[in-house]
């Protein structure tokens, strides 16, 4: 799914490289959409502006609903399985998890500062938050109990959660990037590069675990080995050449298996990389 002011929201076939469907605007004011998000499975996707949100569902290529947000400006989004359970990250150091289906609503409050990034389990039942408190919290979404506190000497910047419920990633805007295992709460490694700051964009585990690719505000793209935390491959996306300097920000990216990856940048465009073997 892609965003652009003048296209609008466009559902595309990469395997085909074309177009599925236009889905249009979100919501009557024309809000610049700034985040997308697909549910584990990719039956649903989320979109969010800073104030509001709609849920898609792909297989229809129609909007459920849309949804305001008052309590604060979203400054990340997430999507369980269902299409039904929504977590949001706000301005104002809440962590909101919000079942469209019955309202139940539960606002964590762990967070003392802005919450930057979230992460929801498939099932909808754990969540992964990170925030400029310094902190990452993993919690359930029934009760809101803290199951682990993962502490940084930085601002968390972007938090992801492996599809099993394995692994963590938190990451702060220094330069610690660490792997968590989800079961002791313990370290499993932390990712070690040569550059001065490690600060990410994006990032995503692969299927199985083995893998995340990380995209970076300064146009690069990098695949790490999860458990030993050793970076694999590093590539740079195209960049924006009407800019001076010239520069790309990684806005999402995607294991499309283990053996290729996709980014999508700020130059408007979607690349494919190999990962050697």
């Amino acid at each position: 799914m892609l965003y652009s002011k003048q296209q609008h929201l466009q559902l595309w076939d990469l395997e085909q490289n074309k177009i599925l469907s236009r889905l249009g605007i979100q919501d009557p004011d024309e809000n610049i959409i700034s985040l997308i998000r697909f549910s584990d499975n990719g039956r649903f996707a989320i979109t969010a502006t800073q104030t509001n949100f709609a849920i898609w569902d792909l297989a229809w290529s129609q909007s459920t609903g849309l949804w305001s947000v008052a309590d604060g400006l979203i400054q990340d989004i997430a999507l369980g399985n269902s299409g039904d359970e929504v977590l949001i990250g706000l301005s104002n150091g809440k962590a909101i998890f919000i079942d469209l289906v019955t309202g139940r609503r539960l606002e964590f409050l762990a967070h003392v500062e802005k919450v930057n990034s979230v992460a929801l389990s498939p099932n909808g039942k754990y969540a992964l938050s990170g925030g400029n408190d310094h902190n990452g919290y993993f919690w359930s979404t029934e009760s809101g109990q803290i199951l682990h506190r993962f502490e940084h000497s930085q601002r968390v910047g972007t938090v992801e959660l492996q599809r099993d419920g394995r692994y963590a990633l938190t990451s702060d805007t220094g330069n610690d990037a660490i792997i968590w295992d989800l079961q002791t709460g313990g370290k499993v490694s932390e990712l070690s590069t040569w550059t001065r700051q490690l600060i990410f964009s994006s990032a995503r585990f692969s299927d199985d675990g083995k893998l995340l690719v990380t995209g970076s505000p300064s146009s690069r793209l990098m695949v790490w080995n999860t458990e030993t935390g050793k970076r694999l491959e590093g590539y740079e996306v195209e960049l924006l050449k009407d800019v001076r300097p010239p520069r790309g920000v990684v806005y999402d990216a995607a294991f499309e298996s283990n053996q290729r990856v996709l980014s999508a940048s700020s130059a408007g465009v979607i690349q494919a990389w190999k990962i050697s073997e």
